[in-house]
This record gives C-alpha cells, structure tokens and sequence, in this order.
C-alpha cells in the first residue's frame, strides 16, 4: 500500500478547508458590513445631510431586509439549489454595495441597503447549508463551522476599526465599493470548490407570512422613529404591528409546515430564551449603533479614533467566545445567562453614568464608557453563541431548522427595533448627554433579559 509523503497530509487539510474558506469569506462580508458601517454612518449623515431617523434607517433598511429574507431564502435555496441561492445572494449584496458607493441621497442609500440585506440573507442560508453538505463527517462538519464562526467573529469585531480607518483615509464611500472584488471572487470560486446541493421535499415558501411579519417589523420601526413628541402615532403605529404579528401567529398555526410555530415558542424556557435574544439584541447590538455618534460627541475624536475605542466592546465577541462554552457546561443555563444579563445590564448603565454629565472630567468620563463598553461586550459574549446552542438542545430534532431559523430572526427583529427604539429616545442636537436616555432604554432591555434568566431557565443544561 502506498503512503502518502509527510508534508501531503497538512496540504490535504488545507484542501479540505478550500469550501469552508470560500464560503467563510462570502459569510464574512454580509458581517463586516453591519459592524464597519457604524463608524461611517456620522460621515454619511454628514455628507447626505439627514437627522437622527434617516441615521437609524442606514441600518434598519439592512436589518428589515435581511430578516424578511431569511424567511423566504431557506425555501428557495432548497429548492432552486443552495449554491444558486448563495451566488444569487452574493450578486445581488454586490449591486447593493454599489449603488451604497455611489448614493447621492438618503433615500438611495436606504433602498441600496435593503438590497444589500436581502442579498445577505440568501448568502448566510445558502452557506451554512453548503456548509453543512459539503462536510458529511461530524468532525470535519464541526471544524468547518467553528472556522466560520470565527471568520464572522473576526468580521464583527475589526470592522468598526477597519470602517473607521477606511471611511477616514478613502472617504465613507469606500466601505461599500471595497466589497466589489471579494463578491466577485466569490463569484468565481464558490462554483469551482463547492458542489450544489438541494432538497426538492423541503418546506414550501410561505409568501403571506414573508409579507406580514415584514410589515409588522417595518410599521413598527417608522412609528418610533418618525413620531417623535407624537404619543398616539406611536401607539397607532405599534399597535397596527401588533395587530398583524397576531395574524402572523395565527396564520402560522394553520399551517401544516409553519416558518413559526407558536407551540414551540411558548412553553416557559423558550420564552426565557426568546427574551434573551431581544434584551441581547437591545442591550447590546442596538447599543454599538449609536456608541460611535456618543464618543464623537463626548471626545471629539475623528473616525479612526472611535474605531479603536470600539473595539473595547467589539473585541470580547472574537477572543471570549471559548470560555462562555466552557462556563455553560460547568454553570448550567440559568447561571450562565443571569451573568451575562448582569455584565450587560452593568455596562449600560456606567454608559448612562458617562453621558449623564455628572462625572468631573473628560477622563473619568472615558474610563466610565471605557468600561460600560467592555462590560456589555462581555456580557454579549458569554450570551449571544450559548443561545443558539440552548434553542437546538430545547426542541425536538425535526424541528430544530425552523427553530434555529426562528432564532436568527428574532435577533435580527429585536436589532432592528432596538435600533429604532433607542433612535426615538435621542434628539437631533446629539449633545453627550442627549445619549443618557437610550442607554437608559438599553439599560431596562438588558434588565428584562436578567429577570427571565433566572426565573424562566433551568439550573442545568437538558
């Protein structure tokens, strides 16, 4: 029997990685620009001259987008084919990147972001499942994912740093047009290294539950950014969402093969897990949109100089996500999940404590959002991987897709309105202690999140 030479064997595993590289970058791109763009986006208000409910929607369009995508792309990925959905998906997040390059207004922008969303979602399903064809072994499957895990990881935490130093050097512009020769190496690889794959017997598409949870999220988003000393268009507002997120949830009901089903979600640990999602999404997510225009406004610093400071919330998401694992095993749920509720909880409020003027001076004012930051980035850490984890050791098997899908859309909603309710809460003059209130906002979410921590979740693990 012939035996492979010595150095063949560390040249296979690089091979074996070529799929899990190819698609990691594709999945690295859809992250990177949800985190690098924060920096930019005082640069962009600047530029395209538009207040603080337009700044809210260069991410909102994004995340609204996305999310109503990620319902209907797992049904079309199944059964048009889940390389096809990816290399659609990536097509069309590159036309989204462009027209973002070349906006000549608010509103161009805002649409070339939902096109950049709703490319991102057929990215990120139609990877993960290659993902999951392309490595049959348990083992190889495992590595593959945490490979991508941490190029997301990577995507998250440098890209405030590396969208500060890009919008500052070559202009906001740049962040967007720098995508264009990833997408088409994506374009040009993923054919070449990643077989196709379908499952013509999935769940068919449900276009009236894509429409109406859309619209509930969308309604819901306008009236809080647009009603401002308006109580009752905001009331209207959230309570025609309510309305039609009541018809989503008896809709689904009906359905044999539901995107969401209610009986799933509302026994008690999965609505402490629901919660999670939503205070992580607020507390956190929705928190690091908005940390940028503070540190401009408290310091007077220039983009550089905040992405760097932000990596004191974005760099716990890459370096603590090992010891979260860890700590669930030894902690069990309830305990891991109150403490990170805490850390959050924690850090914003010693955020509210640096906007809130009462500090002496600049540097004990920087120590405190130094250390508000740290705090929630911690806290998210310890929280955000373990909860997808929860979620698929919770439900039955046949319906840990759906669940994990579910998952993912409820952290995209809760980012989306945490974005908008924070949004509401911050007037147009952007002073350093205008920033108090929707920290405080942050502050109440991460709140409830603690509360059901511990008294919805388990001690130990299932």
């Amino acid at each position: 029997m012939i035996t492979p030479e010595p150095d063949m064997q560390p040249r296979r595993r690089w091979h074996d990685l070529l799929p899990a590289m190819v698609l990691g970058m594709a999945a690295f791109l859809t992250q990177f620009d949800v985190t690098a763009v924060v920096v930019a986006m005082p640069a962009m208000a600047a530029e395209l001259g538009f207040g603080g409910a337009a700044y809210a929607w260069v991410m909102d369009a994004y995340s609204l987008a996305f999310t109503g995508g990620l319902l209907a792309a797992g049904a079309l990925a199944d059964k048009y084919g889940r390389r096809r959905a990816l290399l659609g998906g990536n097509a069309v997040f590159l036309v989204g990147s462009i027209i973002c390059g070349f906006a000549a207004g608010g509103p161009i922008l805002w649409a070339a972001r939902a096109i950049q969303g709703l490319g991102a979602a057929f990215v990120i399903t139609g990877g993960i499942a290659l993902l999951a064809s392309a490595y049959a072994r348990p083992d190889e499957r495992a590595r593959a994912f945490a490979f991508m895990g941490v190029l997301s990881g990577i995507a998250m935490a440098l890209g405030p740093t590396l969208g500060g130093l890009v919008s500052a050097w070559f202009g906001w512009r740049w962040i967007f047009l720098a995508n264009i020769p990833l997408c088409l190496l994506a374009l040009l690889a993923v054919p070449r290294l990643v077989a196709e794959s379908r499952d013509p017997a999935g769940r068919p598409l449900d276009w009236s539950g894509v429409v109406l949870l859309t619209f509930a999220l969308g309604i819901a988003i306008e009236s809080l950014l647009t009603g401002g000393a308006m109580p009752a268009r905001i009331a209207a507002g959230l309570g025609l969402s309510a309305c039609l997120l009541a018809i989503f949830v008896m809709q689904q009901r009906r359905r044999p093969v539901p995107i969401f089903d209610p009986a799933v979600f509302i026994r008690p640990v999965m609505v402490g897990i629901s919660s999670l999602l939503i205070a992580v999404s607020v507390g956190y997510w929705a928190v690091l949109v908005y940390l940028p225009p503070f540190l401009s406004a408290a310091f007077g610093w220039p983009g550089p100089s905040v992405g760097f400071a932000m990596l004191f919330a974005t760099l716990p998401m890459l370096l603590l996500p090992p010891y979260g694992a860890r700590l669930a095993k030894r902690w069990g749920w309830r305990r891991l999940f109150a403490t990170a509720m805490l850390a959050l909880l924690a850090g914003d409020l010693i955020l509210v404590l640096a906007a809130s003027g009462w500090l002496p001076n600049a540097q004990v004012v920087l120590a405190a959002a130094a250390t508000g930051m740290l705090l929630t980035g911690i806290g998210a850490v310890l929280a955000h991987p373990q909860l997808s984890s929860a979620v698929v050791a919770l439900v039955p098997p046949a319906q840990t897709g759906m669940a994990s899908a579910v998952t993912v859309v409820m952290r995209q909603a809760g980012f989306a309105l945490g974005i908008a309710t924070l949004g509401a809460m911050l007037s147009d003059e952007g002073t350093p202690a205008d920033y108090a209130w929707p920290w405080l906002v942050a502050a109440f979410g991460s709140a409830g999140g603690l509360i059901a921590a511990s008294m919805l979740l388990p001690d130990h693990q299932p």
